[in-house]
């Protein structure tokens, strides 16, 4: 399997880094595009792998399509296919088709969609036939699984006929995610209202728009970790606004508290050390994808943390509660769940006590969250390459600041 050896690296060079594109922006600019008939320009659209699929997807005139592992894409493309003319099917890789679509396809199928699963119930791949008309304009969700579902349905509402009416069930996982989506619609000139569990939006168009994407919150969250954990770092990130759309720029007001503050310029924000916490608390539920990373930094730094709205962890790239819990026991920490949706991390971590391989689960995020232990000792990245989902230059920007690999 192809390894990655990260040498120990305590000081990060000062530099600049270019951050990769949002790849949640650029996955909805693409669909929302594609719903107004291709008339707008984006740009800085993200070089992930993810929205590279979903570009090339969008293009084809294949009937079977595979998504790969990029959940995003088959959601979205679900949707979207659904109101579309032509036959398709969609597939992905093992772990894809272990993911669950069937709260997606109960959806859009009482809206009047006519899609089938191939294989197993619930799950990819699934066929998609052309939409015939409009049976429902208001249906309900489940909050506590995907924002994707309800992202994908909510772009797809102002094509159809009646428009559609989504009835949000129990609490609501990732709302910035949902509200991203809704912004983004009312960049291409969308009404929409959201009352209480309601969110509305009626028939109307698209209009075009020459939308720029911001780079990516979840990609910053990676040297936010480096910062606080290496001796001396100075590193701006270009690209980024302190007013963003994206739910991730949670990790400024999160890593204010582990170590590292964020003094915003006109092209981006620099980062610096400043003290840490020795307890943090924090709910994850808006922004899951940063748990990873902030659990790494807590064990790292001997900070007692304890984090809930972690239940979507379960059903991403892997089972990221059950990875994160064998690949930190590694460092000496224990990742416990001390109540029911309450998880604890505690660590004796002994940097430098022993060389520390880390397997990566086929999850980009396992790989980016661990990598900057490599400023406290030396460690192995298994299947490095994964990064290429999210953030393809990853490593090549480690190097820039400073950490050797080979």
């Amino acid at each position: 399997m192809e390894v990655k050896h990260l040498a120990y690296s305590p000081r990060l060079a000062e530099t600049s880094i270019n951050l990769p594109a949002s790849k949640s922006e650029s996955n909805r600019a693409l669909i929302i595009n594609a719903l107004a008939g291709q008339e707008s320009t984006i740009s800085n659209l993200s070089e992930a792998r993810d929205t590279q699929t979903m570009t090339r997807l969008l293009q084809s005139k294949d009937e079977e399509l595979d998504v790969i592992d990029a959940g995003t894409t088959m959601r979205f493309l679900a949707a979207y296919f659904a109101v579309g003319d032509d036959k398709k099917v969609l597939t992905g890789t093992q772990r894809m088709q272990e993911r669950p679509i069937d709260i997606l396809v109960k959806a859009l199928n009482k809206i009047g969609a006519r899609i089938t699963y191939e294989n197993n119930p619930g799950f990819p791949p699934i066929k998609i036939k052309p939409f015939k008309r409009q049976l429902k304009n208001e249906i309900k969700v489940r909050g506590d699984q995907s924002s994707q579902f309800i992202s994908a349905l909510l772009m797809i509402a102002p094509v159809l006929p009646e428009g559609l009416t989504v009835k949000i069930k129990g609490p609501l996982g990732s709302k910035p995610y949902i509200q991203m989506t809704l912004d983004m619609m009312s960049v291409f000139g969308i009404d929409y209202d959201w009352t209480g569990e309601l969110i509305t939006v009626a028939h109307q168009d698209y209009q075009p728009y020459p939308f720029k994407v911001e780079s990516d919150w979840s990609g910053a969250s990676y040297w936010y970790s480096l910062v606080a954990l290496a001796e001396s770092a100075n590193i701006k990130l270009l690209g980024l606004r302190q007013k963003s759309i994206q739910g991730d720029v949670a990790i400024v007001s999160i890593m204010n508290q582990l170590g590292v503050m964020s003094t915003f310029e006109e092209d981006g924000v620099v980062l610096g050390k400043i003290p840490h916490r020795d307890h943090f608390e924090y709910d994850f539920t808006d922004c899951p994808d940063l748990a990873q990373t902030v659990a790494v930094t807590c064990a790292a730094k001997h900070i007692t943390c304890h984090m809930t709205g972690l239940e979507s962890l379960r059903i991403k790239e892997t089972d990221r509660i059950k990875a994160l819990k064998r690949e930190l026991k590694k460092l000496g920490a224990k990742f416990k769940e001390i109540e029911p949706g309450v998880w604890e991390v505690k660590s004796k971590f002994d940097a430098g006590a022993n060389e520390i391989s880390i397997d990566t689960y086929d999850d980009h995020r396992m790989a980016m969250a661990f990598a900057p232990l490599a400023t406290m000792q030396s460690l192995t990245i298994q299947n490095p390459s994964v990064v290429v989902k999210s953030y393809p230059n990853f490593w090549n920007d480690l190097a820039k600041a400073g950490i050797s690999q080979s």
